[in-house]
Order: C-alpha cells, then sequence, then structure tokens
C-alpha cells in the first residue's frame, strides 16, 4: 500500500466571529490520464489499497456532514472509503481514527452523494488527515472528486 499525499494541504474554509462557527472545508480527488493524483508527490497510478492524504482537518472541528461531487467519474469499478486520521499518527481513544467515517465502499461514478455512514457528530481532539483509501482497482483515468466536510469550528479543546 502506497500513501499518496497532495503537496498543497491547505483547505478553504468559511466561518468566524460575526457570522459564527458554521465551517464548510473542500478538498479534491483528481487523477490524470494514466491515474495519478493531480498535484500529489508521486506520478503513478493510485493503486488497490493505496492512500490519498487530501488534506488536513485542524483540531476543534465538529464533523457533522459531508458531500462528495464527481463530476468526472473515475476508472469503472473503483470504490473506496473516505475518513480521517491523526495528523501525528497517535490515536485517540475518545475520537478513534476512522478511514470510512464520512463514505464506505463508495462508488465513484458520476454523482452528488451526502455522507452514507450513520456515525455521530464527533469533535477532533487534534488536527487529521482527510484519507481517501482507494478499494479494489487502480485508477486509470481522468477523474474529479469535490469533498466538502462541513462542521462547527469549535478551536483546539
Amino acid at each position: 500500500m502506497a500513501i499518496i499525499t497532495a503537496k498543497n494541504l491547505g483547505t478553504s474554509a468559511f466561518g468566524g466571529t460575526p457570522y459564527g462557527n458554521l465551517s464548510r472545508r473542500h478538498f479534491v480527488l483528481e487523477t490524470n490520464a494514466s491515474g495519478a493524483l493531480v498535484g500529489g508527490n508521486s506520478t503513478a497510478a493510485i493503486g488497490a489499497t493505496d492512500k490519498v492524504i487530501l488534506g488536513v482537518l485542524p483540531a476543534g472541528l465538529r464533523l457533522d456532514d459531508s458531500l462528495l461531487i464527481i463530476s468526472d467519474a473515475f476508472t469503472a469499478t473503483i470504490t473506496g472509503d473516505i475518513g480521517f486520521e491523526y495528523v501525528d499518527g497517535v490515536d485517540d481513544s475518545a475520537v478513534p481514527q476512522d478511514p470510512d467515517y464520512f463514505f464506505a465502499s463508495v462508488a465513484i461514478t458520476a454523482a452528488r452523494t451526502r455522507q452514507t455512514t450513520a456515525v455521530k457528530p464527533v469533535t477532533l481532539p487534534k488536527d487529521a488527515y482527510l484519507t481517501w483509501t482507494n478499494e479494489v482497482a487502480a485508477h486509470a483515468s481522468v477523474g474529479r472528486a469535490d469533498i466538502f466536510i462541513d462542521g462547527e469550528d469549535r478551536g483546539p479543546q
């Protein structure tokens, strides 16, 4: 299993006084014609069981909902999980890392999909990576998915 990281881990977000603490973070999973992550640290195609680090979810963000918009379908039969793991690599017993917190075995064909997992909202105790874990087959075509994470930014706890 390879770990592929997007070169720019920044996210766009809206929130803060006087507009409240609602936050929407935007991440992109995009592949080129050979199936490699556009803007990633590898030119190899995303393979079966590979993990892609898409960006950082900040400590204190309560995870409420997510939206997956696939505007350009990926290679047929591709499925994967979207979740989070802590930047420092150390799990937290109160809020464990969850590789499929937002989506489990989601097919990445052209569609708009709200979060498919029935999990309670959690507040991240520390910075976490948003991850895509590829299943089944390697990517071999152009594809684009926009992932929006919605929550309340409560600040570091």
